[in-house]
Order: structure tokens, then sequence, then C-alpha cells
């Protein structure tokens, strides 16, 4: 039985510069569930834009809080969806750091210049609020999450919370690239990245919603569900919609 899995993400609003870049970028929007048309790039093919960009268009642009899941027997997306406005309406707003783009390991991606204890903070709480929600990883996804290789402590986050970069090895991130394992492929990306973004890095992040996005099944992209504004409402379209 395949079920779908959800996340904790940072998302900027629809409206947002950052968010209409990114989305231009990646060829997708995950607000609604629409597709783009990928940018002109030169000096890159469009085939090969389309494959660099698959992995991260696949998550939607993001900055993961808490890692996918799927969700146990007895908890229905109704019940998830209620504990997360329930719990974004006890947390404030955060104002992360500047971004910068740069290459982790082998893709690009933006991340605050320095690090931010309130959005660790907002993390954390995250991961560990919910994980009673979290159905655990069986054998076969333990397997694939250490084919990367890991390091002790990390096994033992996986083994605990179902993910291995979480609490101190979890690192703000929002990824523009798969894996570019060659180095003059990278820097010619990073060289088309850098004005795309120039006017929307060096200053700070607000980081106002927390939000709640599914992925259907394994082979189809996740997808806006829900939308929170940090200290209490969801938000729709921009508007603050309260329960009665």
């Amino acid at each position: 039985m395949t079920l779908p899995r959800y996340a904790l993400y940072y998302a900027p609003r629809p409206e947002e510069a950052l968010s209409v870049a990114a989305n231009q970028w990646l060829g997708w929007s995950p607000n609604g569930s629409r597709g783009r048309a990928l940018p002109a790039s030169s000096g890159i093919d469009p085939e090969r834009l389309v494959a660099i960009t698959a992995e991260p268009r696949r998550y939607g642009f993001h900055g993961t809080l808490k890692p996918p899941m799927a969700l146990i027997d007895d908890v229905t997306e109704a019940d998830f969806l209620a504990a997360v406005g329930r719990f974004a309406a006890t947390q404030r707003t955060v104002t992360a750091p500047s971004l910068m783009l740069t290459a982790l390991s082998d893709f690009l991606a933006l991340v605050p210049t320095q690090r931010s204890p309130e959005l660790q903070d907002l993390a954390d709480r995250c991961v560990v609020e919910f994980d009673e929600f979290r159905r655990p990883a069986g054998d076969e996804e333990l397997a694939r999450r250490r084919l990367n290789g890991l390091s002790p402590r990390q096994d033992e986050l996986l083994l605990r919370w179902g993910y291995p970069y979480v609490l101190e090895e979890w690192r703000f991130h929002l990824t523009l690239t798969g894996r570019l394992t060659d180095e003059g492929e990278r820097t010619a990306v990073m060289n088309i990245l850098r004005p795309r973004f120039a006017n929307l890095v060096d200053r700070p992040l607000p980081v106002r919603d927390l939000c709640v996005f599914r992925q259907s099944a394994p082979d189809r992209a996740f997808t806006m569900l829900a939308r929170y504004r940090l200290g209490g409402g969801r938000l729709v379209h921009g508007e603050v919609w309260r329960a009665s």
C-alpha cells in the first residue's frame, strides 16, 4: 500500500520575489500544483536543465523543518493538520540571517550566512513535537539512507527520528539543483544562478509561516497542502483564515 508523505517546510509566500524566482528556475510551483516553463539559460542544454532541476523540482522550493514522513495508522490527515495549526499558533516568527548562494557537497543552494539559534529551535521543535505522528522507517528505507555513508551520530538520529540530518546535524538550506559532480558544470550553473538571485540575498529572511507539503505517491511531486502563520491563523492565498 502506497501512503502519502507529509513534510513541514519553510516556503516563501507565492507573491514573494524569492518564491517567483525559485519557481521560475525550477519550472514548478507547489502552490496549486502548477508547472512552469524552465528558463532559457545560455550555456545549458534544455534537456540537461531539466535533469539538473529534477530533484529540487519534485520537492518544491523549500527549507526542511520536519523531513517527509508517512503518518501512523490511527492518525488522519485532518488530525495532522489540526496539530500543525495548534503548534504554529504557539510559535513566533523568525528573522533568519541573510542568504548566500553556495555549493553544499555537489548541489547548489541558498543558505544563511550565519547560524540562527531561533531557526534551529523551530526546526528542532518540529522534529520532536511531530514525531508521534511519524510512521517508523522500514528496513528498506533505513538501508537506502545508509547508502551515502553516515556517521555513528547520524545513524543514531536516523533510527530515533527517521532522518539522519536533524537536530545538531541539521543545516537550513533552499535547494536549487541536483548533484553536479563536474566542477566545471557546477561553476557554470553557479554563474547562471548568481544574477538570478542577486537581489534576493544579502538581506534578512523572514520566516513567517509553517507549511505542510504532501506527496501522494513516490513518483509524484510534493505540493502545498496548508500554510499556517506563526503566531496563529491559516493562510489561504495570502489571507488569514481562522476556524470558527
